[in-house]
């Protein structure tokens, strides 16, 4: 093998040249290398159409105003939050505090302030995770807020968790806690 190999070398190098040689294999290599850094780009993902699509000549449409959202406790029963306004949940925690469904209204009160945590771009709510969670989330970003944020995931903890009746001295703290995480 050592012998077919020389012999190969040596007709190599009197046909072509060694630095030209030299010079065809490095642009070799630095073309396998282009090849395989470029490597997701240069596979299709998947085959190309035959036929171009027209384009059909549309009228610009007049952007449409949102219409407000009246939500009721079903459509807000779950546990994720809900990708509406913060005041929804205000309007709804005033309306269940009025029937005295104290509860409900700490639990709403909760959410309208983790969504105005998140319209803020304070905190990032992930599914599946809890008060607590979002309290430390929020107060690395924004470390005025965790006193309040303690406060009120405290109250709301207490209640669903502890089953400690709800009153309306706890939708009133709720609402301190709330303007306080606002302000």
């Amino acid at each position: 093998m050592t012998r077919t190999w020389a012999e190969f070398l040596e007709v190599l190098s009197s046909r072509i040249g060694l630095p030209l040689l030299v010079l065809v294999l490095l642009l070799a290599s630095i073309l396998v290398g282009v090849l395989h850094y470029t490597y997701p780009r240069w596979i299709p993902a998947r085959f190309p159409r035959l036929r171009r699509r027209r384009k059909s000549a549309k009228k610009p449409e007049k952007p449409v105003a949102p219409e407000p959202v009246e939500l009721t406790e079903a459509d807000l029963a779950g546990d994720e939050l809900p990708d509406v306004p913060a005041a929804v949940f205000l309007t709804l925690a005033d309306r269940l505090a009025a029937e005295g469904r104290y509860a409900e209204a700490v639990r709403e009160r909760l959410r309208a302030i983790v969504r105005g945590l998140v319209e803020r771009r304070a905190v990032e709510v992930l599914p599946g995770m809890t008060v607590t969670e979002v309290a430390r989330a929020a107060a690395v970003v924004a470390p005025g807020v965790e006193p309040p944020l303690r406060g009120a995931t405290g109250i709301f903890s207490d209640i669903w968790y502890g089953q400690l009746p709800a009153t309306a001295e706890h939708d009133t703290l709720m609402r301190q806690y709330a303007a306080e995480v606002d302000a």
